[in-house]
């Protein structure tokens, strides 16, 4: 309880709607992902700390798009309500930009407290962030998303590595050391696939 309460504190000192602010804010200080002028589209972003987050990091000269079936008050924050789901909502994105630079996706399952089920469930919703990564990044942008550690895990990465230079696994200090979840960031996005001696080396860099 101490090491939530931690956090939760600071978050309501900071300003931001959720302790989760400080998972992408971490995520962002390691891996260099949001950058001023950037284009961000946060799947699954209520209620809005990592809208938040990437508000301040592009600053007035970016924009960040948020996406949600529930409501998501950011001041700034260009709001699609929908289901990630729905090709409606994709072409609604398609309608406000042509291309993002960073794709965000917190999104978990409703936990059923099965594991596997809830591994699998997350795995789901990592698809079809990546599905919708793929038709919006521009070539060389970047993407997090969450996942729940598990078998099915491995042949996700192997997936994106098709596509992306670098694809890390990465557990920031702020998510709870017990929990299953973990986040996947990719950097360098390529539409067409590349080889694995461009990923294998760019993996093994600094």
């Amino acid at each position: 309880m101490k090491y939530k309460d931690h956090y939760y504190h600071l978050a309501k000192r900071k300003g931001y709607v959720s302790r989760a602010a400080f998972k992408l804010i971490q995520i962002n200080q390691r891996f260099y992902l949001i950058k001023r002028g950037y284009t961000v589209l946060d799947l699954g972003a209520s209620p809005g700390g990592w809208s938040q987050v990437a508000l301040r990091l592009v600053g007035e000269e970016g924009r960040v798009i948020g996406v949600d079936l529930n409501p998501l008050r950011i001041r700034g924050v260009e709001f699609v309500r929908g289901d990630v789901f729905s090709d409606e909502v994709l072409e609604h994105i398609k309608n406000r930009v042509s291309e993002v630079d960073v794709v965000l996706s917190d999104m978990a399952p409703k936990i059923s407290g099965v594991h596997s089920l809830d591994h699998a469930r997350s795995i789901e919703l990592a698809e079809r962030a990546y599905a919708i990564a793929s038709e919006m990044l521009r070539d060389g942008g970047h993407m997090v998303v969450k996942v729940f550690q598990g078998d099915m895990l491995g042949r996700y990465l192997r997936k994106l590595r098709k596509h992306f230079e670098l694809v890390k696994v990465h557990k920031p200090q702020a998510s709870t050391p017990a929990s299953a979840e973990t986040y996947v960031v990719c950097k360098r996005f390529h539409r067409d696939p590349i080889s694995p001696a461009q990923t294998q080396q760019a993996e093994s860099g600094p």
